[in-house]
């Protein structure tokens, strides 16, 4: 006798995936009116974020840092160099690697994006979730990269 199969895990609903693009494009949304007063694109913003805490590194690290493929970084980094907010120089010791640098005005804006994160955090707060959930949330969101990031890097 032949069973039925159940296609039930093929719902949107119970995915794992779903939710966590739903949930990151929702909260990029969220950020695009801060960094149009910035003039700055969600991924632009993110490689300046990488650069205000370690400036001065190679786009491989950058890269590293961001889970991006230089091929991906590389017109990021061009349009950030247009905007005159970073350099892009061969390095000294290795001309295979490119060295990115903050500009004056790159870390000035720094001074501009401060408050970005608290701005964006106030979002998320209301009655149904609290600080110490998201707190907690965005832990375990750490953990999942890390576990994603340990078997993508065995294939």
């Amino acid at each position: 006798m032949k069973t039925e199969k159940d296609f039930s895990t093929l719902y949107l609903e119970r995915q794992l995936c779903f939710p966590l693009y739903a949930a990151s494009r929702l909260t990029t949304k969220i950020y695009e009116p801060f960094l149009k007063n910035l003039d700055l694109t969600y991924p632009q913003y993110l490689v300046l974020m990488v650069l205000w805490q370690n400036d001065a590194i190679t786009v491989n690290e950058i890269g590293s840092r961001l889970f991006l493929e230089s091929n991906t970084l590389t017109p990021l980094l061009k349009r950030l160099e247009q905007k005159g907010l970073l350099t892009r120089k061969r390095s000294a010791e290795d001309e295979r690697k490119v060295v990115i640098s903050l500009t004056t005005s790159g870390k000035a804006l720094r001074e501009q994006a401060v408050e970005i994160p608290t701005k964006i955090i106030s979002h998320f707060s209301d009655e149904s979730i609290s600080a110490e959930e998201i707190i907690q949330f965005q832990k375990t969101l750490h953990s999942l990269i890390e576990i994603l990031h340990q078997k993508s890097e065995k294939q």
